[in-house]
């Protein structure tokens, strides 16, 4: 068994198929079949079930996938402290990003500065919704990620602070209001990004023990600036998550009352975080953001 096969093992698993991971890791199709075929009869096992050009893992596949995404892991912080002691020259990051607030507004003004320290670090960022990025954190497939803080079961980093704010057509009478209740956008069709903080805004009306009237499941931001700019539904987001700029088509009202959102980063184990990871930490918090 050797880390190259988990790794062509771990991204065919990912990508669902030998052809898409060939073409991720630049080699042909007959070398990932190979490496695999290799692998399960190393193992003893099929670790996946193929259906014409698609591929599942098997059951047995999905239990050792985490384990090899964890040897992989740790594979990579050992050559990266290795490249630490000369300097960090070498070495892969994988970052899991959410919404256009860490996407957006956190990530570039970080990665900015990451480069220009650590020119030679690889950087993948994968973007999907907050509890996508948390999945991703528990199955080892990023080194780490921006999360909704708080988040019990990682080591978490605190970064940056905003507010959750009510979003409104122009023209809708909620709009004169300075403040905006959540009772007060329970009378409306809501439209809920998913790509966002869905799991905050949801645990708001739930403590609040209100229901809002969901109609529209927007998968991004922009979806959802359009649904409310129509007039066809209200929102809540977060003030960061909002385009620079002036839409007279919407407007965006404090909730009353004040609902803070902090977002940070997050890794499984700081203790066993690669290097580049800590880096990442180190400039995230020193960075002004």
């Amino acid at each position: 068994m050797t880390l190259t096969q988990l790794e062509i093992f771990s991204l065919v698993a990912e990508l669902q198929g030998f052809t898409s991971a060939a073409h991720r890791l630049g080699i042909s199709q007959s070398a990932v079949s190979h490496a695999i075929k290799a692998l399960e009869q190393e193992l003893g096992v099929a670790l996946f079930r193929r259906h014409q050009a698609q591929v599942e893992l098997s059951d047995i596949g999905v239990q050792l996938l985490a384990r090899a995404r964890g040897m992989l892991g740790l594979a990579n912080t050992l050559q990266q402290e290795a490249a630490d002691a000369r300097g960090m020259k070498r070495g892969t990051l994988r970052i899991g990003s959410f919404g256009p607030t860490s996407s957006a507004y956190l990530l570039p003004k970080i990665l900015s500065r990451f480069r220009l320290e650590y020119p030679g670090i690889e950087v993948h960022v994968d973007e999907g919704p907050d509890r996508q990025v948390i999945q991703w954190l528990d199955e080892r497939r990023i080194d780490i990620g921006f999360v909704v803080l708080e988040q019990e079961r990682f080591d978490t980093f605190p970064l940056f602070e905003d507010q959750m704010v009510a979003l409104l057509p122009a023209d809708h009478q909620l709009a004169a209001r300075e403040h905006v209740s959540l009772k007060d956008l329970c009378n409306d069709p809501f439209a809920l990004t998913e790509a966002g903080s869905t799991e905050l805004v949801m645990r708001l009306f739930n403590e609040a023990r209100l229901s809002p009237t969901v109609r529209y499941r927007c998968s991004q931001l922009l979806s959802t600036l359009e649904t409310v700019s129509r007039g066809d539904a209200v929102s809540v987001v977060a003030q960061a998550s909002l385009p620079v700029g002036h839409d007279t088509r919407y407007v965006q009202r404090a909730l009353s009352p004040r609902v803070p959102r902090q977002v940070g980063l997050a890794v499984l184990d700081r203790r066993q975080s690669s290097p580049a990871a800590l880096a990442f930490i180190r400039i995230a918090q020193c960075v002004e953001l």
